[in-house]
């Protein structure tokens, strides 16, 4: 609702409330009958209507002397309830800005409201007083406003003191002695709100009575409530900023609220404490209780909001230092179960990480990877590990002495089923081979170790180029040449493969052997036809064997080149024919072996090139 008030200024609108849009619009005066003859019910609905009115813009002042009659002496609680609301957004003065005679007959029945033996309708016509803007009303409440201060009922004076604040922040001359009041009523009141509300008026309107009710009490805050604690961080805070010379005084005081049992209390002071002071000791005892919140707190929003309050503190150089001490404390927060979590800790500790902690920091990363391994795989976990390798590939580039002790670790991670893992460590083991002369060995031995298992066609491509770049010894040689030849399975690949598909195992007959040949040198279109089936509805069909699937059980025994070939990535065996070619003449350049024994190997090396070409040309392929 919007009103032009004197001055053609707006009157502010406390209160929304949502009218149904199929609610219809009475008329006044079936209104006004509503509200004089009709019963309890009736008196409640058409008040309520009068309401929706008035909020929809419509004046209705000819209404007010009948609510005044009607209304105003019901004792129902829900009239009291519904008339604060009509009071409050009614029109009180004339359109010459004087305040309606009305409006005396209103104001005492503000007054023996405030009399009133049941607490909830003191405190909410007191809490209904904060809104009131017109000082001739509020004069003759002054007397009962401040009666309800002793109050039996907390409500009451809760609701008292924030009356008191509000009219003295309006109109100071209605209770000058404010200040005064609200002060010796706090050193009497045992009820943490009532504090809190007469604490937060003197923190506002006058700021030494809180700081000399606060010095009385430092020993006390800590057995606080946490929402008088809050206002207690508030006033330390504004205080020592404006007044350094304070700092020593209340510092003892925040570290003390450090150890709150309010989660909110401790991520105030421990903001304040560093805001206050930059000793080592300070921000380390602030670091450590935001690693703590962060640690214990269930939301993930609040952990995320205090770990970018952690991260924060690296932008000043000597707290930065005492971060470093904290690293692995830090990285105790991997333990929260959300990536986004993970990913900023992982972030904060590798920029924290020195050459005195990084050694502990890449155990403690090692082990976490060892436990997504041994964890129930799905999404995130994959994802985790994928972090922990990138963070574990960081650490090994800025410090190149803790790289022997990572690749170990991740090479196992190439046969991992998630390939952006998978993929992430190898690219650190390229890396590693180019950048680490005195690894070349060890990543060579580790490559050969898990080259069997690795089962994504994109990592063992990867694979088999840094073997061919790196391998130099002609054992290592002979060791990829047997490795090849595992991952390969039964060769010649196109014979056994028809083996199988007819349902033969092991060995064949001699028969079946010609048979095999025979077929293997007929053209393709002939050996794809196969036997012509009657289907149910008297139709023939033809069934080949390399048309049917095969079995998930037997697939799952097939070697991983074979298999890879299978599904029609023929792009590896041009890997393996580029990698070879280079080993091999390596080997003849170095005069590495005997002569015979590099002939042999690259005899071999042919036959299986041989037979992957044979093999896509056949046409055998899954795809």
């Amino acid at each position: 609702m919007k009103e032009r008030g004197v001055g053609g200024a707006e009157p502010p609108c406390y209160t929304l409330i949502n009218q149904p849009s199929d609610a219809e619009q009475p008329s006044e005066v079936q209104l006004r009958t509503d509200l004089e003859k009709g019963d309890l019910k009736t008196k409640t609905e058409a008040l309520k209507k009068v309401i929706f009115m008035i909020l929809s813009g419509e004046k209705l002042p000819g209404l007010l002397m009948t609510v005044i009659r009607f209304c105003l002496p019901l004792q129902d609680h829900t009239i009291k309830k519904l008339l604060l609301i009509y009071w409050e957004i009614v029109p009180k003065t004339s359109p010459d800005g004087k305040l309606l005679h009305e409006m005396i007959l209103v104001c005492d029945s503000y007054r023996k409201d405030l009399q009133h033996p049941n607490e909830f309708i003191r405190g909410s016509t007191l809490r209904f007083l904060c809104k009131l803007h017109e000082p001739e009303l509020l004069e003759p409440l002054m007397p009962s406003i401040i009666a309800c201060l002793e109050h039996r009922h907390a409500y009451v004076r809760r609701n008292a003191v924030l009356a008191i604040f509000t009219i003295y922040k309006s109109f100071e001359n209605l209770i000058p002695d404010a200040p005064e009041l609200v002060s010796h009523f706090l050193e009497g009141e045992q009820d943490m709100a009532c504090r809190r509300n007469a604490f937060l008026m003197l923190l506002q309107v006058d700021q030494p009575r809180a700081l000399s009710y606060i010095s009385s009490c430092l020993e006390q805050v800590g057995s606080f409530g946490d929402i008088l604690q809050l206002v207690i961080v508030e006033l330390i805070y504004k205080v020592c900023h404006h007044s350094p010379t304070e700092r020593s005084k209340f510092i003892r005081c925040i570290y003390n609220l450090l150890n709150s049992n309010s989660s909110a209390v401790r991520y105030e002071a421990a903001g304040t404490l560093v805001t206050l002071s930059n000793a080592p000791s300070a921000i380390k005892a602030a670091a450590t209780c935001y690693i703590e919140l962060i640690i214990k707190e269930s939301d993930n929003n609040v952990k995320l909001i205090v770990l970018e309050r952690l991260s924060q503190l690296r932008e000043v150089s000597v707290q930065e230092k005492v971060l470093e001490d904290l690293v692995m404390d830090i990285l105790r927060i991997l333990a929260a179960p959300d990536l986004e979590v993970r990913r900023k800790t992982l972030a904060l500790a590798l920029d924290l990480l020195t050459t005195r902690t990084v050694g502990e920091g890449v155990v403690f990363l090692r082990k976490e990877v060892g436990r997504t391994h041994n964890s129930i795989e799905h999404d995130e976990t994959g994802k985790y590990r994928q972090l922990l390798v990138k963070t574990l590939h960081q650490c090994s580039v800025k410090f190149p002495e803790v790289a022997s002790s990572i690749i170990p670790v991740l090479a196992e991670f190439l046969s991992d089923q998630n390939e952006l893992a998978a993929m992430d460590v190898l690219l650190f083991m390229r890396e590693g081979v180019q950048k680490f002369s005195n690894l070349v060995p060890t990543i060579v031995e580790k490559l050969l170790e898990v080259f069997p298992t690795i089962r994504s066609s994109k990592v063992l491509r990867s694979s088999i180029w840094i073997l061919g770049e790196f391998v130099t010894e002609k054992e290592d040689v002979e060791s990829v040449l047997s490795l090849v030849k595992q991952c390969l399975g039964e060769l010649p690949l196109v014979e056994s493969e028809l083996r199988k598909a007819a349902g033969g195992e092991g060995e064949a007959d001699p028969e079946t052997k010609v048979k095999t040949k025979e077929e293997a040198e007929k053209p393709h279109v002939e050996r794809s036809q196969g036997s012509r089936l009657v289907t149910s509805d008297g139709t023939y069909a033809t069934q080949s064997a390399f048309s049917m699937q095969p079995l998930s059980a037997k697939d799952e025994n097939v070697p991983s080149l074979r298999k890879i070939l299978k599904d029609g990535d023929f792009f590896i065996g041009a890997a393996l024919a580029s990698s070879f070619s280079k080993m091999l003449r390596r080997l003849s350049e170095k005069k590495l072996g005997k002569e015979s024994e590099r002939n042999k190997m690259e005899a071999e090396v042919l036959y299986i090139i041989a037979n992957i070409i044979r093999f896509g040309l056949s046409g055998k392929e899954n795809n």
